[in-house]
């Protein structure tokens, strides 16, 4: 038997960078995704029933069953920051490691939520099929939409990605006010201009509403129908933290009204596996309502050097977990630690 055969496996569901395949091939048999297509549940549990550590995404959903048929697994690795797909607890009652990559997606994810802000507010995207229509014949009084300076701006959730976004609508002169169910210290909040308000007042004031929380029981549809209502007429909601903090039949209710004036999003309801009562599709309405929506397919973190650096982060967690250590991004607890099974730690 060659030392190839002898070193572990490691499952890797999503396509990533070559380097990073290259980086965990110098010590693991790697089994790769090379299409940038999601794998069935059942294809990936065909690889991870023998594997000793998975590098997962978004999409894939791990749960007691999953493991139960995965028994050699040592680490589950997340190329990502939210995990609600995935039972941290099950996965410490089995002594898995599950980890995640905490800080690389804060940056990218600020900047799109400005940018929705943007697209969404000027008509960006009205103006872009105008355009390709050949109904273009110079400027008209057309298209009048809101911009960012002097508006009120309310993020529910003033995390990490919060406060990027907090601090990246410093320069556009709008006024921001956040909510947080755990305030804390309000001084970093005020150092970067932002006054902490009640949910309330938030709702019925903001120009702009973008909730940036994490999902959980508590803030499933955090935004649905009375949320809505208390909104003043003409404002803007922008989704770009998980699907289900907001109720899509009841935003596209009132667009439908015209209490809400637009509504952007990067994260859809459809995308919440672990719940079992998930829609199967994004909301029709929201899909017709093309004037009135700005939709992005989940393009958070979908910046090329964010990206390799997420996978390659998520590899050095594996890495470690396999040479027994406890990897740098894990969200639990296994002890004790179990042998090495590899030679050497991360290069």
């Amino acid at each position: 038997m060659t030392r190839n055969d002898d070193r572990p496996l490691v499952v890797v569901t999503h396509w990533v960078h070559p380097p990073v395949i290259e980086r965990l091939a110098a010590h693991c048999r790697v089994i790769a995704n090379p299409t940038r297509e999601t794998l069935p549940r059942d294809a990936v549990l065909r690889r991870c029933e023998t594997a000793d550590a998975m590098m997962a995404f978004m999409p894939d959903r791990i749960d007691e069953a999953f493991l139960a048929a995965c028994g050699k697994l040592r680490v589950v690795a997340g190329a990502l920051k939210g995990y609600d797909n995935f039972d941290v607890p099950a996965c410490t009652r089995r002594g898995v490691w599950f980890t995640i990559v905490p800080d690389r997606l804060t940056a990218p994810t600020a900047e799109l939520v400005v940018g929705l802000m943007i697209g969404l507010g000027r008509r960006i995207r009205e103006g872009d099929q105008h355009m390709r229509s050949g109904r273009f014949h110079g400027w008209r009084p057309r298209f009048y939409g809101t911009g960012l300076a002097g508006a009120r701006v309310g993020i529910i959730g003033l995390g990490a990605v919060g406060m990027a976004v907090a601090r990246r609508l410093q320069g556009f002169d709008c006024e921001v006010v956040a909510h947080d169910a755990d305030v804390g210290d309000v001084t970093a909040w005020e150092a970067i201009g932002v006054h902490p308000v009640a949910l309330e007042t938030l709702l019925e004031t903001a120009d702009y509403v973008i909730p940036l929380v994490p999902l959980s029981d508590d803030t499933v549809h955090l935004i649905d129908r009375a949320a809505l209502a208390r909104m003043k007429p003409g404002a803007l909601l922008v989704n770009a933290c998980r699907g289900a903090v907001v109720d899509e039949g009841a935003v596209a209710e009132a667009l439908a009204s015209g209490r809400l004036a637009g509504y952007a999003a990067d994260v859809f309801e459809m995308e919440d596996w672990a719940r079992g009562d998930r829609p199967r599709r994004v909301h029709p309405a929201l899909l017709d309502a093309g004037d009135r929506t700005l939709l992005t397919p989940h393009l958070g973190s979908a910046v090329d050097r964010v990206r390799l650096e997420i996978a390659m982060e998520a590899a050095d967690n594996i890495l470690q977990a396999l040479s027994g250590e406890r990897p740098a991004g894990a969200v639990n607890n296994i002890s004790p630690a179990a042998p090495g099974l590899i030679a050497t730690g991360p290069a």
